[in-house]
Parts: C-alpha cells; structure tokens; sequence
C-alpha cells in the first residue's frame, strides 16, 4: 500500500486517538469541579451553622446581662398585693434600683455579702426579695419602715414611729380568689410620710396582724407588708421560731423594685385553646406603672 493511501488512515487514527484523549480529559476535569463543588458546599453548611450557634451563644448572653443587671420579669402567683398587683400580672422589675447582691444573679452565683452599688429603697417601694429564712423563694411586697424606724398595727390602722399613717376611705373592692370565691372588701387610700401613697384591703380591722407589738427594724434590713393586708404573710410575721413567716428582710435580699406591668391574664384561658386567648387579657392592665 502507497504511502499516499496510508496517509489518511494514519491521519483519522490520531485523530481519534486525540478525539479520546480529549474526551478522557474533558471527563476527569467535570469530575474534580463537581467534587470541589461538594466540598465548597459541604464548607458553607459548617460555616452557617457556626454561624447559627454564634448568635445564639451571643443572645443568650444578651439576654443574661439584661436580666442580671438591668431588668427581669417576674409574675404573680398569690393575691398578697392585691389590688396593686393581680394574679396573673407579668411585671418587669429594675436591678439595678437597689445595686447588686448574690441574689442578683441567677441561682444567686456567686456568693458573697452585701451589695455592690447599693441605694437603700424608698418606703412606699413595691421590691422583690428573696424570702430570708430559705434564701430562694421569691417574695413581692410594699417597703414600709427603714432600718431605725418603728412598725406598729393598731386596730387595723399602720403606726409609723409612734404616728399613725393616714388612710382614707374609698369604695369597696370586689375581686375573686384563687378558688373561684368572690371577696368583697373594704378599701383604703393609704399616705406614709413620705407623701407615697397606695390603696390597700381590709376586710376587718380585727383580724390576727390587726393588732401588733411594737416592731424596731434594725439595722441593715427593712420591714415590708402586703397591700392586701388580711391576706398578706409578711414582715408582721416573724420568719424564725417556726412560725414560717416573713420577719425584718436583709438589705441584701432585695432583687429589685417592680416597676412595670407589661402583661396580665385573668387565667380563664387553656393553652390548648389558643382562640380563648385574646378574651383571657386585661387591656386595661398592659404596660402600666406600678404605684
């Protein structure tokens, strides 16, 4: 055979070979992109989820700083200052009103004495402690007496010093207890000398803690009693000697002054029930500052 008729075999053989060649090329070529591609993918999912978990880490920690040093939410699950305070009510409480204790900081962590910035509260003060003969439950009630000051009940009337506090008739207040029982009950508009002034209830002036000794608070704590003053366990009542009451509070149980009602239900709604939700709320009680 000539090397004229060879030529062009030669030629169409090469030219498959190259043919091959490049396809073999072409194919371990889309092989590495599409593995590049599921590593690249495979990277920006770790990284979102780095991500994800970053910001939640950094809101948790957020929200922690808020609730230890500026403001907390609390709720109220008995009538001791009713009609100040509702079941039901969600409140926000200032920390940093009194400084910072133990008690400031969740599951009171860590532990030391006294406070750190501290301003003694204002009688008239609604505060939230923590009760001083367990040092965990979580109390709410109105400051009466300062550290020095003389706390007396006489007749149902409050005696400050040796001076009774005046208080003023109003119109009787109706509420429901926690059983379903309806209250009806005297109430009064109460001034300390201070010129704050609040309402409380009465539903006689002859009840067990209408009558009291003579209490001398002493120095470093407060004594604190409930608007609802004969349905209140609180400093009129010792806390030692297994009575199982309140007694004189420490400066340093104090967790801060309530300041806003931002929420309150009436409880009559299910959670199941998501429809009787919007009947359950007190409109008329968001958002409103604590007196």
């Amino acid at each position: 055979m000539s090397p004229k008729d060879n030529g062009p075999n030669k030629e169409a053989s090469a030219s498959r070979e190259e043919g091959h060649s490049d396809r073999g090329d072409a194919g371990r070529t889309d092989a590495d992109s599409r593995k590049g591609e599921s590593k690249s993918g495979s990277g920006a999912e770790r990284g979102g989820l780095v991500e994800t978990v970053r910001t939640i880490v950094y809101a948790i920690l957020i929200a922690l700083m808020i609730r230890t040093f500026a403001y907390e939410p609390f709720n109220i699950p008995s009538g001791s200052m009713i009609p100040t305070l509702l079941v039901g009510d969600y409140l926000f409480v200032s920390k940093f009103a009194y400084g910072y204790s133990r008690h400031s900081f969740p599951l009171s962590f860590p532990p030391f004495d006294g406070r750190v910035l501290g301003n003694m509260p204002e009688p008239g003060d609604v505060a939230v402690f923590k009760l001083p003969r367990d040092g965990r439950t979580d109390y709410i009630k109105r400051i009466i007496a300062l550290p020095g000051d003389t706390v007396q009940v006489r007749g149902g009337s409050l005696y400050l010093n040796g001076t009774r506090v005046p208080r003023e008739r109003l119109a009787d207040y109706g509420y429901r207890d926690r059983f379903g029982h309806a209250i009806n009950t005297r109430r009064y508009r109460e001034t300390l000398p201070n010129g704050v002034s609040y309402d409380v209830l009465e539903i006689s002036d002859e009840g067990a803690l209408d009558d009291t000794g003579i209490y001398v608070v002493p120095p470093g704590h407060v004594f604190a009693m409930g608007d609802n003053r004969d349905r209140s366990l609180d400093s009129r009542v010792p806390g030692d000697n297994g009575a199982g009451g309140v007694g004189f509070i420490p400066f340093e149980n104090l967790v801060g002054r309530a300041e806003t009602i931002f929420f309150s239900t009436d409880g009559s709604a299910s959670w199941w029930a998501p429809w009787s939700w919007p009947g359950a709320i007190r409109y008329d009680r968001l958002i409103k500052t604590i007196e």
